[in-house]
């Protein structure tokens, strides 16, 4: 009834999933689901010609792949609001995704009403955090690294070679890159690079 229509780019990995959500949002008269794809190379180039208005986004793959799409749909198509879907609620997932900025974080339990009034708010500018996912956002605002741990990305953020690191504090070589690796991990970081711009981000470092 003369509201602004709202395009969706869905990406859900699970075709049977992916058809549910659709046809879930198909429902809406507000909305409509221009792109329906799995999380692979071809996304970004069908977001470019649909230029959808909101990202819905499973971010649970193991290879990250989709977080990192994500990053790439903001960068490319800045207009184009994120709603990042996970169904983890554990701290280091939080960590990940809130590392992002995204407009929009929901849990895949969440009731069908909430995705929908996710949807919508990014759509229209403000920033939407499933109630369930909150609080446990709020927590995950403490840092995970050990005090040992920071020290080590410090100085290697500082440009310190890791064999300088490992004679300054008295550790081996291999111990610095497994305290290194270990906040990788704990991050959800791809490399040294990712993981130093994440935990600066995030306020740690």
């Amino acid at each position: 009834m003369g509201a602004t229509l709202i395009r969706v780019l869905l990406v859900e990995d699970t075709g049977l999933m992916r058809g549910a959500l659709a046809a879930l949002l198909a429902r809406e008269g507000d909305i409509e689901v221009v792109v329906e794809a799995e999380g692979n190379g071809s996304v970004l180039a069908r977001a470019l010609s649909y230029r959808p208005d909101v990202a819905v986004i499973d971010v649970d793959s193991p290879q990250r792949e989709e977080l990192a799409l994500g990053g790439a749909l903001s960068a490319q198509l800045p207009d184009c609001r994120m709603l990042l879907v996970t169904g983890s609620s554990t701290r280091e997932c939080l960590w990940r995704v809130l590392a992002q900025h995204t407009p929009g974080l929901i849990g895949k339990d969440a009731p069908a009403d909430r995705l929908v009034e996710g949807i919508r708010k990014v759509a229209s500018g403000q920033r939407y955090i499933d109630p369930e996912l909150a609080v446990l956002a709020v927590n995950a605002a403490e840092s995970p690294l050990t005090p040992r741990e920071l020290e080590v990305l410090r100085m290697g953020a500082e440009g310190t070679p890791t064999r300088e690191i490992a004679d300054r504090l008295a550790l081996s070589v291999g111990t610095v890159r497994n305290h290194l690796s270990a906040v990788a991990n704990k991050v959800g970081a791809r490399n040294r690079v990712d993981t130093i711009r994440i935990v600066r981000e995030s306020g740690w470092l």
